[in-house]
């Protein structure tokens, strides 16, 4: 007789909506599935939510314990912890403990070309013995010791050494350089992973919300198909919904998985907890301070060094083809048997001139070319990073006023929501289509929003590393 009434339809759904969204199964719903049971077969084919409403046990992502300080500094305080997970990745780099030694190396190798100017003694030490005779005659031996000691240094060469030398500080330069630039790939790597597991865990968070949302319609769906056959479709759709709203759910834990196994490999494990970072990079700096910040980086900093490098080793070159100049003092003594012991010392300069040596023009014109090869790569590659930076800028403030204008949306998107779920519980002038499509695109702007606030401190963070340095930006 109810079913002849379409006024009392509308109350009847509305009474299963709101028991089935408290949890509490009706008696009619109960009565209903006892006198007609399905058979195995249907039941098999009938799809049932994986989730329940309100089952909150079914989507939490299962963490180890973590120290209840360390998760109070990650909330309280972003930006130190990133500045934590940064130095510790750095610590533990092998990538730049070799860059490291290849500096001390550079260090050393300074030293030699320094010492190298100093005066050289080398001690020679020889014994002879030797025997000579005459046919019929008597044969006669003897046996002698030697040692020569001989001084030398250079008075002038031309500049050679001293271009050396610069050539090595050069060298040096570049190798430091070279260690802080893998220092600062690997900090950039670091917060840049810490960003997306923060992004990843905000979209987790949303995604559940989303789910249980599809759960709870699915429930209100399933009470109200208990009065109304003709609504199965409607229940097969939420069905549906919600099972693309785990898929989502399922597919952004592997995400956030796959980035801490990344970062535990960077800062070790077991990692600390995820910091509360949406907005610890969201003010964008302004691009004239980025640019003159530009010429600081490591990068840039090893490029000019071995561009001078380059230069200080074509001028060593063409010292070395000119005259040369040396102080040299020798003596040595000799220690004869039967006493004829003799001893003499000399001192003196000795003068090298290169008269024509075919190779050294080549030689020369190699290096300076090689030189001036270096400068260029040295400017393109700062015309380069200049560019680069610049559209990194544009990005970074794009995505901001997309998260902007995302805000907007959802505020309306917000009213859209839930003047739509209004209608359709209570007046029954919305579909569950409406209803459905309203919550799905109430959500995605919620993902977009995440997915463009952490673009741009992304972002924020690459064009830090451009300059002074990601640690630098965030201190």
């Amino acid at each position: 007789m109810l079913r002849s009434l379409p006024l009392f339809k509308p109350a009847l759904m509305v009474g299963a909506l709101v028991l089935a969204s408290a949890g509490v199964d009706s008696a009619p719903r109960t009565q209903r599935k006892q006198a007609q049971p399905l058979s195995a077969a249907a039941q098999a084919e009938t799809p049932t939510p994986t989730v329940r409403c309100g089952d909150d046990d079914r989507l939490a992502l299962k963490r180890d314990p973590v120290n209840g300080a360390d998760l109070q500094f990650a909330q309280s305080d972003p930006r130190g912890y990133l500045v934590q997970l940064a130095d510790l990745a750095v610590e533990r780099s092998r990538l730049v403990g070799m860059a490291q030694l290849l500096s001390l190396a550079a260090q050393d190798e300074l030293k030699e070309a320094e010492w190298a100017s100093r005066p050289e003694a080398s001690l020679s030490l020889s014994t002879v013995g030797a025997s000579t005779g005459v046919s019929g005659g008597a044969t006669h031996s003897r046996a002698e010791g030697r040692a020569t000691l001989s001084v030398a240094g250079v008075l002038w060469d031309g500049g050679q050494r001293r271009q050396l030398i610069e050539w090595r500080k050069q060298l040096v330069e570049a190798a430091q350089a070279a260690r802080q630039g893998q220092a600062e790939q690997i900090a950039l790597q670091t917060v840049a992973l810490s960003l997306d597991r923060s992004r990843y865990t905000l979209q987790l968070q949303i995604y559940r919300q989303y789910v249980r949302k599809m759960a709870c319609l699915v429930e209100s769906l399933d009470a109200i198909t208990q009065f109304d056959k003709g609504r199965s479709s409607e229940w097969v759709q939420a069905q549906k919904q919600q099972q693309q709203a785990e898929l989502a759910l399922a597919s952004t834990q592997d995400y956030l998985q796959s980035v801490e196994t990344r970062l535990k490999r960077l800062v070790g494990d077991p990692l600390p907890p995820p910091g509360s970072l949406s907005a610890v990079l969201i003010r964008v700096p302004e691009l004239a301070a980025l640019q003159k910040d530009l010429l600081a980086s490591p990068e840039v900093a090893q490029s000019t060094a071995q561009a001078l490098a380059a230069q200080r080793q074509a001028d060593a070159l063409a010292a070395g083809q000119g005259p040369r100049l040396n102080w040299v003092l020798n003596g040595s003594a000799v220690a004869a048997r039967g006493g004829n012991n003799s001893h003499d010392a000399a001192a003196g300069l000795q003068v090298t001139i290169p008269l024509y040596r075919p190779s050294d023009t080549p030689a020369r014109d190699a290096a300076r070319r090689r030189a001036e090869a270096v400068n260029l790569a040295r400017d393109e590659s700062l015309d380069a990073k200049n560019w680069r930076l610049m559209e990194v800028h544009d990005a970074a403030s794009n995505s901001l006023d997309r998260a902007r204008r995302i805000a907007e949306l959802l505020r309306s998107s917000q009213q859209l929501r839930g003047a739509t779920l209004q209608q359709w519980q209570q007046l029954g002038r919305r579909s569950l289509f409406d209803v459905m499509g309203a919550e799905s695109d109430y959500y995605m702007l919620r993902i977009q929003q995440i997915n463009a606030l952490y673009d741009a401190q992304q972002a924020v963070a690459l064009m830090g590393s451009m300059g002074r340095g990601v640690g630098a930006l965030l201190r």
